[in-house]
């Protein structure tokens, strides 16, 4: 497989970078980094593997998207011929700007990339609501790609990378900022998760996701979610939730509790080494997928299941 001459990696979220690193090293001769962030977070990037241009921290009338120019003209300085982006809701807005600064092509959702000789860069993404999976070939000279987490394994990296601090970075900004405020959550990255459980409409309260959370804490699994439990009941943080526009997870094993199934949650987890479900109902679709079921009340098997389950 030949590679692409040199990537440039940028998310929002700092804990993002290791696997956008890794992805990055596994499709270019060459990769770089432009990161918004505290020096130390810039060194700790450097370390996997990856030349920094480090913009500075952020700074606190602007938004991360004020920052759109600094990373064009990063991108065309350097001569990448990919920006490969982590699908927040930021990347997606900066994705669109950049596209048309840099008259590059613009691919989100992928979850699949790799360099072909005589093709070049071939990006397979999610297509109609996650019901399919579409292969596309950017023809522009550079390309933006935006992928969730899970897409790229991790990987150590081989040599220690240097920070090169740009100083005058153009940033500008239309919007006067008001007020910040500390967003409520946790910061892991479920994409490395090896073990989660996963919760769906089947819980009839909030509470009763303690049962779910006890399995968990047993086997050393992250909590996740379907999306009407983040963004209907809004009972877990919307970072949590699986599906088409949700995370890409690739575990070990997952568990799937009160989910019916549904396609659009199950790309999510289509990478799962090992499916397992937990539903009353034997005809949830779930169990098309799951390599191993329990049709069974989710609040008698769960018990169960933590008291005799050991470390």
């Amino acid at each position: 497989m030949s590679l692409l001459n040199k990537v440039i990696v940028f998310s929002d979220e700092i804990q993002a970078y290791e696997e956008l690193c890794s992805g990055a090293r596994i499709l270019g001769n060459e990769v770089n980094a432009a990161v918004i962030g505290t020096k130390e977070d810039a060194e700790k990037i450097a370390a996997y593997g990856v030349k920094v241009y480090w913009l500075g921290e952020k700074a606190a009338d602007v938004m991360v998207e004020d920052y759109t120019q600094a990373i064009a003209e990063l991108v065309k300085k350097e001569e990448a011929n990919l920006l490969l982006m982590k699908g927040t809701r930021k990347g997606r807005l900066m994705a669109g700007r950049l596209g048309v600064i840099l008259e590059a092509g613009v691919v989100p959702d992928a979850i699949e990339l790799q360099v072909e000789d005589g093709k070049g860069l071939l990006v397979k993404r999610l297509a109609y609501g996650g019901t399919a999976i579409k292969t596309e070939k950017p023809v522009t000279a550079k390309a933006i790609v935006l992928i969730g987490s899970g897409v790229f394994p991790i990987s150590d990296s081989v040599a220690q990378g240097e920070v090169v601090t740009v100083g005058d970075a153009p940033v500008k900004s239309k919007i006067t900022l008001l007020e910040t405020r500390e967003k409520e959550g946790t910061s892991v990255d479920i994409g490395i998760a090896k073990r989660v459980v996963s919760v769906g409409r089947g819980f009839a309260k909030e509470e009763d996701l303690e049962l779910a959370k006890e399995l968990a804490k047993k086997i050393g699994a992250e909590m996740t979610c379907s999306r009407p439990i983040a963004e209907g009941e809004k009972w877990m943080e919307t970072g949590r939730y699986i599906g088409v526009s949700g995370a890409m997870i690739k575990p070990d094993v997952y568990i799937a509790i009160g989910i019916s199934g549904q396609i659009q949650h199950m790309v999510g987890v289509n990478s799962a080494k090992t499916i397992i479900a937990i539903n009353k109902d034997k005809n949830a679709p779930i169990f098309q997928y799951a390599d191993f079921g329990i049709v069974g009340d989710l609040y008698k098997v769960l018990p169960l299941l933590a008291e005799n389950i050991t470390n």
